[in-house]
């Protein structure tokens, strides 16, 4: 065991001496620059992965078109962006309206996939349900292919540089800041709607057994739909950041943030709210690490590696707990 750590050590200060990233940990401000742009990362991963552990924690249900609802809120928000910034609006009005009309919209498609898609298989073989959210995936986002364009569209960011902020920006932007600590407001609301509210009170006690929570009164199709309508509207609000962020979209952003959230949940510890988040920000910051020290090319098999890792070694995630089946 001697042996083996020392010639562990050995090849990974190989590996770094190779890369060059020697150099690059001497670098604090670097370093800091990677961390701060895998938590921006962590922090949309986060916005979406909501919508995925929710629903998987109440009805057993992996909602693969999410990233496309993701996506919507974008595509929401460059439309309202586009129409009032020709009028000449002020921009802060904009960035506004463009939330509110990006959240609606994602809440209503959320609403209305989870009637159409999802409720008629609910009590359906589980390949069935998988199957309709796959379609569903790939119907919105043609849908939303044909109604718009291909290609890659401009979006101007509506956040502004915040003066205070002018002497870090070098280190983290007004956008990033903007992004983390949005979604900081997003997890502690989300987790006081849960925790203290009635509704949140039901969702807690559909997850646990939706036969005895509609016996003792809980409207648990009504639970379901208002899950899938605060998942849609946390992803609107992670499409609309990370729209200000990237500077373009277009109709195919969802698929891979959406597979990216969901691994997120996966490690973390899918239908863990808690479990949500950590994942998120683990996986946000390796790959930034990864990207910034390695190879930013392999940055999606880095993800995906992640995912096939953590099935192997521990399935339930870092804060999930394995279940065992009663028959």
């Amino acid at each position: 065991m001697r042996y083996f750590s020392i010639l562990l050590g050995v090849s990974i200060a190989g590996i770094f001496g190779y890369f060059g990233i020697k150099e690059l940990l001497y670098d604090p401000v670097y370093f800091l620059e990677l961390f701060l742009g895998g938590l921006t990362r962590g922090s949309i991963y986060a916005l979406i992965a909501l919508g995925y552990t929710m629903v998987y924690g109440i009805i057993q249900l992996i909602n693969f078109a999410h990233g496309e609802i993701y996506m919507i809120g974008a595509m929401t928000a460059l439309i309202v962006a586009s129409v009032l910034g020709f009028w000449g609006w002020n921009s802060a009005v904009i960035l506004i309206l463009a939330f509110v009309f990006a959240i609606f919209y994602s809440c209503a498609y959320g609403f209305t996939v989870e009637k159409i898609a999802y409720k008629p298989l609910r009590n359906a073989p589980r390949l069935s349900a998988l199957i309709s959210a796959i379609g569903m995936s790939l119907f919105l986002q043609n849908y939303v292919m044909l109604a718009q364009t291909p290609e890659f569209m401009p979006f101007r960011s509506l956040i502004p540089d915040f003066n205070f902020w002018e002497p870090y920006s070098h280190i983290i932007t007004s956008v990033e800041l903007t992004i983390i600590t949005t979604t900081v407001v997003v997890m502690i609301l989300l987790g006081m709607l849960i925790k203290f509210t009635k509704i949140g009170k039901a969702m807690r006690a559909s997850s646990q057994d939706k036969i005895m929570s509609s016996l003792v009164g809980i409207n648990v199709n009504q639970v379901i739909s208002f899950t899938f309508v605060v998942g849609s509207a946390t992803a609107a609000i992670g499409g609309v950041l990370i729209a200000c962020h990237v500077g373009q979209i277009n109709y195919y952003i969802g698929f891979l943030a959406g597979l990216k959230a969901f691994i997120a949940a996966v490690l973390g510890g899918i239908g863990s709210i808690p479990g949500a988040v950590l994942g998120s920000l683990v996986l946000g910051i390796s790959e930034s690490f990864f990207t910034g020290y390695f190879w930013s090319e392999y940055e999606d098999v880095f993800a995906f590696t992640i995912l096939v890792t953590i099935l192997i070694f521990r399935p339930s995630g870092i804060l999930g707990k394995h279940e065992i089946s009663k028959v």
